[in-house]
Parts: C-alpha cells; structure tokens; sequence
C-alpha cells in the first residue's frame, strides 16, 4: 500500500523560509514523478515542483522559479521542498504526491498523494 506523508509546513511572514519533507513507502523508487502541488484557498491545485527521481530532472511552476528547490534522497525514499522567500500567495495546504505514470505536468496525473501539510505566509 502506498504510503506517502509531508512534514515541516507552518505560519512564517513574507520573506521567511520552509523547507517541506516527504517521506514515501508501499512503491518502488525509481523512474518516478514526484511532485508538490499546491491547493491555495480559491484556486485550483498547482503544481508548483516536481522531480524525476531516476535523474533528478526538475520542473518549477513560473510562481515559485527562483524561490523553491526539490530535491531528493533516494536511499531514504525521502523528497524535500526548499521554500525561499516565501510570499503571502505561496499560502496554501501543500500535497506530496507520487505519479507512476509517464507524465506528471498536472495534478491529475499523479496517482498518490499525501494528507498535506499547510503553509501560512503572512504579510
């Protein structure tokens, strides 16, 4: 059973930093999308990072390009959000979630997500 669950969300101000972890068990690691997406209050959920855990290719969403780093430790099934400069519309409940499928560019297309954890920037 595939089992994926996100920790470090929280309440910062604008300017100020969360780094997000995953952690991901029940599939095999490899060849994989994992990504994070973002459900803010009154918009669709977004994809705003994913990654391709067999060679790390990345993808940011124009939002948060410059601002937020994935990454990830394959030994430890473990994918990671680095959230910069955060800014009151990065508000939000984040999602890791996991596609097996050959494409990942919307949120539709992953397979497996976790509960989410909620992320607060204030101004």
């Amino acid at each position: 059973q595939v089992h994926l669950e996100e920790s470090g969300g929280g309440s910062v101000q604008a300017g100020g930093s969360l780094r997000l972890s995953c952690t991901g068990s029940g599939y095999t690691y490899r060849s994989n999308f994992m990504g994070w997406i973002r459900q803010a209050p009154g918009k669709e959920r977004e994809v705003v990072a994913q990654i391709f855990t067999s060679n790390s290719r990345t993808y940011y969403a124009d939002s948060v390009k410059g601002r937020f780093t994935i990454s990830q430790d394959i030994a430890e099934n473990m994918v990671y959000l680095q959230m910069n400069n955060l800014k009151p519309e990065d508000t939000g409940m984040y999602y890791c979630a996991v596609s097996l499928g050959p494409a990942a560019a919307f949120s539709d297309e992953y397979n497996y997500w976790g509960q989410g954890t909620q992320v607060t920037v204030s101004s």
